[in-house]
């Protein structure tokens, strides 16, 4: 794969940008938002710096963007995390200057819409990273996952490697944000799944790309992809949001991905734990764990028409699950599905 510039790590005592490039959350959720930016600082011993879009309603694409802009430009910012992600961050895109990021790389935090970015740098040529969106993993609940604090740790120092050991739990939403719950209590999970490798029993290492589906149909219609030569010997990461797409759609997204040249392009195929449970309309086990299969048979079934010696994991945590692991965009992961292990590689 094309190489990336890695953003410089964070120490203690930097200041980090928090911004809301697509949705402003903490304008609803606000002690959601406060107590993730307490934690943030005390957990990691950075000052927290919000710009004016943050908590901003309505604010347009160009304002928004206005922030990104001067998060990178500011030389005094070592990181930019994103507070959520939202559907629209696509518009600000256009507003972007292009040589900030790579001027003076720092790492990026976000996930879902924030694919936007993670896309957008990708293609400038600068890393970021998976994850991280601070009002769901940081801001609610009475502590912060384990497996979450050792990624994105890892993630800001840019040392060491990490194997993801599968939680003993999960969970597809938690208490809604406007019950005071949602701050000091722990909202219901159930047992993780393990993780399931198809494909060869090989150990491949790449540069990742990819990230929310439903993002990268966006992305695609409005010709911000890479050219597959981008792709050679990648790690593709796939996963999909609480829209829950239906399992047939999804297998045509990765349909499309195969057209284009990415699946045979790729060294491996990550495939995270889908959202398949909705908080208005609660669904029995039985049909979660059918939903998680059916998505899996459709995502397989094109996998192995187009790369069938290609090894594929499905349910590692990341993106729209809790725990959640925070991963390279762009920076590197193992999977060795003979040892049935993935490594991301933080360091330089």
């Amino acid at each position: 794969m094309k190489s990336l510039v890695r953003p410089a790590p964070v120490r203690k005592g930097d200041k980090v940008a928090v911004l809301s490039p697509a949705w402003a959350a903490p304008a609803y959720f606000p002690a959601i938002h406060e107590q993730a930016m307490r934690r943030l600082e005390e957990l990691f011993g950075v000052e927290v710096v919000e710009y004016p879009t943050t908590r901003a309603l309505g604010a347009s694409p160009e304002e928004r963007a206005r922030d990104v802009n001067a998060a990178f430009a500011d030389p005094h910012i070592r990181a930019l995390f994103s507070t959520i992600g939202g559907d629209d961050q696509i518009r600000i895109l256009r507003y972007l200057d292009p040589t900030l990021p790579f001027a003076d790389p720092k790492p990026f935090f976000g996930y879902s819409d924030n694919t936007n970015l993670s896309a957008w740098l990708f293609a400038r040529g600068i890393a970021s990273f998976y994850g991280g969106s601070t009002m769901v993993h940081l801001g609610s609940g009475p502590t912060v996952d384990a497996e979450h604090l050792s990624s994105l740790r890892a993630a800001l120092s840019g040392e060491g490697d990490l194997t993801y050991a599968l939680p003993a739990d999960s969970q597809d939403y938690g208490f809604d944000w406007s019950e005071e719950r949602a701050l000091t209590e722990a909202s219901p999970r159930e047992a993780a799944a393990p993780l399931e490798f198809y494909g060869p029993k090989v150990r491949v290492r790449g540069g990742t790309w990819g990230g929310c589906l439903e993002v990268l149909d966006q992305l695609a219609w409005a010709n911000h992809l890479p050219d597959p030569c981008e792709l050679d010997g990648a790690i593709l990461i796939f996963e999909t949001s609480e829209v829950l797409p239906s399992p047939d759609l999804v297998g045509r997204w990765i349909r499309g991905m195969g057209e284009r040249g990415y699946l045979e392009a790729a060294a491996g195929v990550l495939v995270a734990r889908p959202v398949v449970d909705d908080r208005d309309n609660p669904a029995p086990a039985s049909v979660r764990a059918a939903r998680r299969a059916a998505q899996r048979d459709y995502v397989l079934a094109e996998l192995t028409r187009y790369a069938p010696d290609t090894p594929v994991c499905f349910g590692l945590p990341f993106g729209h699950t809790r725990p959640q692991y925070v991963i390279p965009y762009g920076g590197e992961i193992t999977l060795d599905s003979e040892l049935e292990t993935i490594t991301g590689h933080y360091g330089a």
